[in-house]
């Protein structure tokens, strides 16, 4: 299997977040990329490729313009007016009841105001490197895509950093900036004029995937994650939550319990891959993350490693071209083996 990498993302070297008020680490840290990598490289049924270049046009066909505009100039603007600080926070939010009954709000003219109008959490700090490492976690989606649907590889992983699956349309948060899955994915149906799914493994819903197709026919989603009545990110992921207009009926959410085991989750990925199976999309875009684990620090699955060639394999089984999008994952020492492991059933290679 191919896999798609670039040390560019180590740009987005932010160190802290915001924790229920509490200034703690930053889990999403550059090591995870690094982890996954080596773990890679020392399997010889890998081969490791550099990305190229894709440009913006496949970014602002699924991001709002104004978000992307924001996003390349938003560390200058903020580091003008707070020279001493190595990361941004904002420290308000366009919450929608501020400006119920009024017309939409707009964002600020200052970069300290500005951050709270696009950003939706207090876990996705900006620093100097962060708008350069997110245009090239795109551009390793895109090559990944680029060698399943042109090149007719039957899988590639692409080693995002940082993630994308919580970005919406147009803010950031949960990590993320651009949405890589949800950029492949629109980029394979405008190029290709087919049907795409995005199966979601990660831990936490993803609530951006999932409101950019939310409307739409030709973008199936499918996610098993933390039930969201206790699970970030809270407000999104409801079993209910179906698809609407003439997306109606392409949303599928699989909230799963506390201490999910092995043999439960495996049952629940089956419901998935039918799913999967009767939508007959031409490529499954896999959103993988491992932060399912059971030592995982912001999950409560109870999964052990054992599980990951199973799930790999039954994702696999269904006989289509697919493309996985690395997501979340954030147990560091067990972080490059369990993802390996995924990817290794995947391919049909032993465990």
């Amino acid at each position: 299997m191919q896999v798609v990498y670039s040390p560019e993302h180590a740009r987005h070297d932010a160190e802290h977040e915001a924790n229920f008020g509490q200034r703690v680490g930053l889990y999403e840290l550059p090591i995870r990329a690094e982890e996954i990598r080596a773990a890679l490289a020392a399997d010889d049924d890998f081969t490791l490729v550099a990305p190229t270049e894709h440009g913006l046009d496949p970014i602002l066909a699924v991001h709002d313009p104004d978000l992307v505009a924001y996003l390349e100039v938003a560390w200058r603007d903020f580091h003008a007016e707070a020279p001493d600080e190595r990361e941004a926070f904002p420290d308000s939010y366009l919450h929608p009841a501020l400006r119920e009954g009024m017309q939409p709000g707009r964002a600020p003219a200052t970069g300290k105001g500005r951050i709270g109008y696009w950003s939706w959490d207090t876990a996705t700090p900006l620093v100097e490197g962060t708008y350069a490492a997110a245009r090239a976690a795109v551009d390793v989606a895109l090559t990944a895509a680029s060698l399943v649907v042109d090149g007719g590889a039957p899988s590639a992983y692409a080693l995002c950093r940082p993630p994308g699956h919580h970005a919406p349309r147009a803010a950031f948060g949960g990590y993320c900036f651009f949405n890589n899955a949800a950029i492949a994915a629109e980029w394979t149906v405008r190029s290709r004029q087919v049907k795409v799914t995005v199966l979601d493994v990660d831990y936490h819903h993803g609530n951006g995937i999932q409101q950019i197709f939310y409307n739409r026919p030709d973008v199936q989603y499918v996610s098993l994650h933390g039930d969201p009545d206790r699970a970030y990110p809270y407000f999104v992921g409801f079993a209910d939550e179906m698809g609407a207009g003439k997306g109606l009926g392409t949303n599928l959410n699989l909230p799963l319990p506390e201490k999910c085991d092995d043999e439960r989750y495996l049952t629940e990925l089956e419901r998935a891959v039918d799913a999967v199976d009767r939508f007959d999309p031409a490529l499954v875009v896999v959103s993988l993350g491992v932060d399912t684990y059971g030592q995982d620090p912001i999950g409560d699955f109870a999964l052990t490693r054992d599980s990951y060639p199973a799930a790999g394999a039954a994702v696999a089984a269904l006989g289509r071209p697919m493309l996985i999008v690395q997501e979340g994952g954030y147990y560091v020492p067990a972080l490059g083996q369990n993802v390996r492991s995924w990817l290794r059933g995947a391919a049909g290679l032993p465990a």
